[in-house]
């Protein structure tokens, strides 16, 4: 897939519209428009999300069929606590997907997802990546930044060879930009060109005394990974008046959250059908 940015984000809106899910315990900034509440909808939607990533993930092998719900969902407990940026197509139905999430307080590393990786229990690189993912924490918390975790990647077979993936990416960096900016790290199969799509837009591997991590096989995926680090503040230059126009797009979308905070409202039915019409439970 050859990368190249675009001058407008309208080319995913045309077919495929991105609909944010908020933490369901977590309030949402004012920056959003049109955050708008239904405990229902939000499940059903995130329910979709995982439905996907169950999917995705059984046919390439990185999960088996156990590890799925009943109704064939990969739900993980990282789900309830994190933004989900979801890309919904006309049918209603879910296409695409990302998860982010953020710690605001410093958080020790055996909280991580990442302390749950192939590498984290390698005896030659656990200990170091351990020593690399808290400077970044530090990093994170004397810039007044949040820590994040992204991850929970899935798009239909479909659209693997398309843009879509790279616009996802995108949407998700400018999603931190949104929510105050953070120092991250993601855990990126290199498998359909995942890790290489977020290198390329301005993910780097992590270092410790000098050296990079290496990639490394995870026994759990059944297939070859990355931890990748990035910055809000540092996307890939080429990338960056897109990452932009993201930070003003994502500004409207809907916002789906499970329960009434402050500054949000209830939607009307015949509204949230637009984007979680019944089909896309199914």
């Amino acid at each position: 897939m050859k990368l190249v940015p675009s001058t407008s984000v309208s080319g995913l809106s045309c077919q495929r519209r991105i609909v944010l899910l908020a933490p369901e315990l977590s309030g949402v900034p004012q920056t959003f428009a049109d955050a708008i509440v239904s405990s229902t909808d939000h499940a059903h939607l995130l329910g979709s999300t995982q439905r996907l990533r169950g999917q995705i993930y059984l046919e390439d092998g990185a999960i088996s069929k156990e590890q799925l719900t009943s109704d064939g969902r990969h739900e993980q407990p990282a789900d309830h606590d994190s933004w989900h940026l979801v890309a919904v197509g006309p049918d209603g139905v879910v296409q695409g997907c990302a998860r982010y999430r953020g710690y605001p307080e410093p958080v020790t590393f055996e909280k991580l997802g990442v302390s749950r990786s192939g590498m984290a229990i390698c005896d030659k690189w656990g200990t170091r990546l351990r020593r690399a993912v808290e400077r970044n924490i530090v990093d994170a918390h004397g810039r007044g930044v949040s820590f994040v975790e992204v991850g929970g990647w899935a798009l239909t077979p479909d659209l693997r060879c398309s843009t879509e993936a790279l616009r996802i990416a995108l949407a998700t960096w400018a999603l931190a930009r949104v929510l105050g900016g953070c120092v991250g790290v993601t855990t990126a199969t290199r498998r359909h060109c995942s890790a290489s799509i977020l290198r390329k837009i301005g993910g780097h591997s992590l270092v410790v005394d000098g050296q990079e991590l290496p990639h490394y096989f995870d026994p759990a995926y059944g297939c070859e990974m990355e931890i990748l680090r990035f910055d809000s503040d540092s996307p890939n230059p080429r990338f960056e008046s897109w990452v932009e126009q993201w930070v003003r797009h994502l500004t409207t979308v809907p916002v789906l959250c499970a329960s009434v905070g402050r500054g949000l409202r209830k939607e009307p039915a015949d509204r949230l059908s637009l984007f979680t019409p019944a089909a896309a439970y199914v």
